[in-house]
């Protein structure tokens, strides 16, 4: 993605990734998870404000700091890092409600030709089929891996 990005630290195993958001409502500390699921190789994404002291993301936080372009992202990058070490996973990407659910996907739509360089994304419909992504259509998550790999699940 030709966008800003925040310099986020990950974790030695690369599952963990640390950084702030800077803007009108201060620093905030933000983080990015992936989570082993209960199929091999998907890993759940999750993101949002960070708590330290809990060592929590809060992903229901509406953050307002203008810098949406920017954490999406930021968030992105993590996605190469972590599949250059994971590079036979799946990431399964869904937004804790609804409209962030869209935002996922317009941030898809509107970078689809930098992000299917390397990967592939399949949409969930209402029906929990996965298909492969197609601008102007809802899902309700989305599975992102990298090319080659479709085939692997």
């Amino acid at each position: 993605m030709n966008h800003t990005k925040y310099l986020s630290e990950a974790d030695e195993l690369f599952l963990f990734y640390q950084y702030t958001s800077e803007g009108p409502k201060g620093l905030v500390p933000k983080a990015v998870i992936y989570s082993v699921t209960e199929v091999k190789n998907v890993y759940n994404l999750a993101f949002g404000d960070y708590d330290p002291l809990s060592e929590t993301i809060d992903d229901f936080s509406v953050t307002n700091n203008g810098d949406r372009v920017k954490v999406l992202a930021t968030v992105a990058t993590t996605v190469i890092t972590f599949t250059k070490h994971y590079p036979r996973a799946w990431i399964l990407v869904v937004g804790s409600t609804p409209a962030r659910t869209r935002l996922y996907r317009m941030g898809i739509t509107n970078n689809l030709s930098e992000i299917s360089d390397g990967f592939v994304i399949f949409g969930s419909d209402c029906d929990g089929n996965w298909r492969p992504f197609v601008v102007g259509k809802a899902y309700e998550a989305f599975l992102i891996t990298k090319k080659g790999n479709e085939r692997s699940l």
